[in-house]
Formats: structure tokens, C-alpha cells, sequence
């Protein structure tokens, strides 16, 4: 006979007082100890990839200059491409805002569009015009 015979039929006892744990709070009692806080992240973060800034010749940035004068004169929309600096390590990505001319302000070097996005204009790579941007944004841009 063993030690447990008498009580292995019985059916199990549940507290009155105290209500089951649900599953899922019982499973974090199992779940691995970190024990470097923030070390993962660390990793994600040195693993992120960041691009380098393009420079352009004097030719290209005087058609970038033209082109902001004219969208600036008629408030056209124009798709523009511009460098984006990293906050957080060297380098950055390039990214594309959509919008029209609201102010250029060459003694600042910033250029602000109609929803307010402020763009340095020495990080503009390429403006382009919202007539061959159609397909792109299935809209009629003008």
C-alpha cells in the first residue's frame, strides 16, 4: 500500500477564499529572468541600419533651387525627397513628404509645406512634380 492510497481518489480541493490563478499569469511565473535589462534592445538598436547623406553637385542643387522657386510661386504639390537625420546614432534615412509650397525661406535654409512638415533645404535630394506622381498616389495632384 502506498503513502498516498487513501487520498489519491478524492477530488482536488479548491479555496473558497481564493480564487484560481489564470493561466496566463501562472505561465510569467515561468518566464526566463533577464537579467541585462535593456541589453536586446541594445542589440536591436546597433543593428538598425542607417544610410549616409548624398551630396550634390552646384548643377543639381541649382535645379533643385529653381524648382522651389516655381512651387513656391504657384502651389503646386510636389513629392519631395529629403535626408532625415537619425536622433539617436550617425546617419539617418531619406524619406518622401507630399505637399505644397507654404514658405521658403532661403536665409534659414527651410522650406515648410501646407501641413506643416519643415524640410532643411540642403537635405533635398529630389523634387518631384505632382503631374508625373498621378499613377503613384491615385489622385489628381495640381
Amino acid at each position: 500500500m502506498g503513502a498516498y492510497d487513501d487520498i489519491i481518489h478524492l477530488p482536488h480541493p479548491i479555496s473558497a477564499r481564493h480564487p484560481r490563478m489564470p493561466m496566463i499569469d501562472r505561465a510569467a511565473q515561468f518566464t526566463p529572468f533577464q537579467a541585462l535589462t535593456g541589453y536586446g534592445e541594445a542589440i536591436q538598436e546597433t543593428a538598425r541600419i542607417t544610410g549616409e547623406k548624398a551630396e550634390l553637385t552646384e548643377e543639381e542643387k541649382a535645379v533643385l533651387d529653381d524648382n522651389l522657386h516655381f512651387l513656391a510661386a504657384t502651389g503646386n504639390k510636389a513629392a519631395f525627397t529629403y535626408f532625415l537625420p537619425d536622433g539617436r546614432k550617425s546617419g539617418g534615412a531619406y524619406v518622401t513628404a507630399l505637399g505644397a509650397v507654404k514658405k521658403l525661406n532661403p536665409l534659414e535654409g527651410r522650406l515648410i509645406l501646407t501641413d506643416g512638415t519643415d524640410i532643411p533645404i540642403d537635405n533635398i535630394l529630389e523634387i518631384e512634380d505632382g503631374v508625373s506622381m498621378d499613377h503613384l498616389f491615385g489622385e489628381e495632384i495640381s
